[in-house]
This record gives structure tokens, C-alpha cells and sequence, in this order.
């Protein structure tokens, strides 16, 4: 996918592939970008490069786009559904997704799907933030390297050579490489 700066009549510029949080919660609410454009191109760039670093382990295409289109047509009626409104966040494969296989690396848990959300998952949803997918973990998220027998290692998306980190390396590379705005991650050791 070829790298773009959006562009509103304003002159307010956006770069889809590495602006801030902020800046894409920004440029969605001025109209710069669509949430819509902007998860189809986190897809593309997903599609593009997490076969080399290998920092998703489940994505959630089809309901994001669904979400996507409901904050545009909001966003259209003046509505907003929250200071996240239409943002693509990507959400660490340790936390309950209701609807999303949640393994937290382990084989045991390699076909649950839970039926409700973490509490920290359903805050982001209810500030408006859709979840384009799950982040590779250790087992348990509990080592400072990401990998599990289950879904493999996850690698820096600079060096490939090099690991990612843990325990929320997935989210770590997944960010790093420009698959996402924002991660919910967590720390063992503090």
C-alpha cells in the first residue's frame, strides 16, 4: 500500500500510517479521514506486514468495518460516541473480548471466544474505539520475550532479528509498524 498524507481543506495533515492517537482521533473528527478509509488502511497494512512480525494473533476485520460505518454515519448526524470515536486500537490477547478468541498464548485456550468484555476492553469500546484485532502474547503474559507454542514469536518490525519484548510485544510491534493507534497492554512486574 502506498504511503499518503491525508489532507483536509483546512491544510490540517494527517499520516495514516504513523500519526499519534490524538492526531487520527483528530483528523476523523475534521473529516480529514473517514474512520472507514482509515481501518480499511490498517487492514492493508496488517495484510502487508504482519506475516513478518507476527504481532496479531486473531484480527477482527468484518465487525470493525461494521463499526467503522456506524461512527461515520454518527459522526455525519453530529453525533460522536466518545473521545475514541472511530479509532482503530488493537487489544492485547490477555484480555476477554467478547465475540474474539482470547488465548493469552495458551493451547488450553486456543478456541475460546468469551461472551463478555474485560472491564478495561468495554471502556474503550464505550469511548468509541474499535478494535481492528488481538496482540500476540507469552503464555499467561508472563515473560519479557513474546512467544507461545500456540501463535509463535513476534519480532521487531525494525529487526526482524530482534525480539519485540514481553509481555505485550504483539502490541508493541503492532504499534511500532503502524497497525494501530492505540494498544491495551500490561505490565507483570511494574
Amino acid at each position: 500500500m502506498k504511503r499518503t498524507i491525508a489532507k483536509a481543506s483546512r491544510g490540517m495533515k494527517f499520516d495514516p500510517d504513523f500519526g499519534s492517537a490524538r492526531q487520527a482521533g483528530k483528523a476523523i473528527r475534521a473529516g480529514v479521514i473517514s474512520s472507514g478509509e482509515l481501518v480499511r488502511h490498517v487492514f492493508g497494512r496488517i495484510k502487508k506486514h504482519n506475516e513478518k512480525i507476527n504481532a496479531f494473533v486473531t484480527l477482527n476485520e468484518r465487525q470493525a468495518l461494521r463499526l467503522a460505518r456506524r461512527a461515520d454515519e454518527a459522526l455525519a448526524r453530529g453525533e460522536t460516541h466518545g473521545p475514541l470515536h472511530g479509532l482503530p486500537i488493537v487489544i492485547k490477547d490477555q484480555f476477554r473480548t467478547a465475540g474474539l478468541r482470547t488465548t493469552c498464548g495458551f493451547r488450553e485456550l486456543e478456541n475460546y471466544i468469551p461472551g463478555e468484555n474485560a472491564v478495561a476492553v468495554q471502556r474503550l469500546l464505550d469511548a468509541g474505539a474499535i478494535i481492528v484485532g488481538k496482540t500476540n502474547t507469552p503464555v499467561g503474559a508472563s515473560d519479557i520475550q513474546t512467544y507461545n507454542k500456540l501463535t509463535g514469536t513476534t519480532a521487531n518490525p525494525w529487526d526482524t532479528a530482534r525480539t519485540a519484548g514481553g509481555s505485550t510485544g504483539g502490541g508493541a510491534a503492532a504499534l511500532a509498524a503502524g497497525l494501530g493507534f492505540l494498544e491495551l497492554g500490561s505490565d507483570l512486574a511494574g
